[in-house]
């Protein structure tokens, strides 16, 4: 009999872990399948749907000015408001232009979305969580998302995410559109598949931010890439550029120091025991 009653408990465990897989396949059935490389189909800039240098970004007239600021540095020889050069992250929103490669994995409780680029992680939590009372703030932010079944079917057709509890500085691409200091920046999005075409994936940005007028929203678009090749971004490695004050200089090949602009002053040796002259 107590064999029997083994072969019983066996049968029916087996019967249960069978019930919680299948279970398990039909909840991940739900969600869309994102699995794969994405790269970008929308340029480098932020807004795809605007020329590079005419982004139209709907931006105070403090922040206007050090925009433009930041665009005449440039055109000098500077580097203008774009920290990248330091290799600081590009943060949120800016990450989701994904200069490189992006991988998304999707779990119940978090979808992470990887981004080559300075090896940047984002967890947008999708357990039902509520915003935590201290957040530490970060590049990447701290994101709140949801599954949504827009039409019906039963099975999650976008993410809609709310990302805060951001740090700076950041801007928005490379010419330099700036964020406020603040750093009180929200971004929403609305992640999901082309309805024409399921190796295409779009996102509508949204914006909020001091420096801003009103919310800005954009969408970006992404390629999926089934036999994908992952390279390692490692911004500091062979990064020649050197922070000196305020001033952006130039480390050689042989090892001196450069202008990169005309008519920069060197930068100031005041700790140095120099010589007298």
């Amino acid at each position: 009999m107590r064999r029997r009653g083994s072969l019983h408990v066996i049968t029916l465990a087996a019967a249960l872990s069978m019930g919680v897989a299948g279970a398990r396949a039909a909840d991940e059935a739900k969600y869309p399948d994102w699995q794969a490389q994405w790269k970008n189909a929308s340029g480098g800039h932020f807004n795809a749907a605007k020329p590079r240098m005419k982004q139209e970004a709907p931006l105070t007239a403090e922040y206007q000015a050090i925009y433009e600021a930041g665009v005449a540095n440039a055109a000098a020889g500077g580097q203008g408001n774009d920290p990248m050069w330091r290799c600081i992250p590009p943060g949120m929103p800016r990450a989701m232009i994904v200069y490189e490669g992006m991988e998304i994995a999707i779990t119940p409780n978090m979808t992470y979305i990887a981004i080559e680029v300075l090896n940047q992680l984002r967890r947008i939590h999708t357990d039902g969580r509520d915003w935590p009372a201290d957040m530490d703030p970060s590049y990447a932010g701290y994101s709140i998302g949801k599954w949504v079944d827009e039409d019906g079917d039963g099975k999650y057709d976008a993410l809609l995410v709310e990302t805060r509890a951001l740090k700076g500085p950041r801007v928005f691409d490379s010419t330099g559109i700036p964020l406020h200091r603040d750093n009180q920046t929200v971004v929403k999005e609305r992640i999901y598949s082309d309805k024409s075409d399921r190796n295409v994936l779009h996102d509508d940005i949204t914006t909020i931010d001091h420096a801003l007028t009103r919310p800005w929203t954009v969408t970006r678009s992404y390629q999926r890439v089934r036999d994908p090749v992952w390279t390692e971004q490692i911004c500091s490695e062979n990064n020649h550029h050197v922070l000196i004050g305020k001033e952006n200089y130039y480390v050689s090949e042989d090892g001196y120091l450069l202008p990169v602009r005309k008519d920069q002053p060197p930068p100031d040796l005041k700790y140095f025991n120099l010589p007298p002259k």
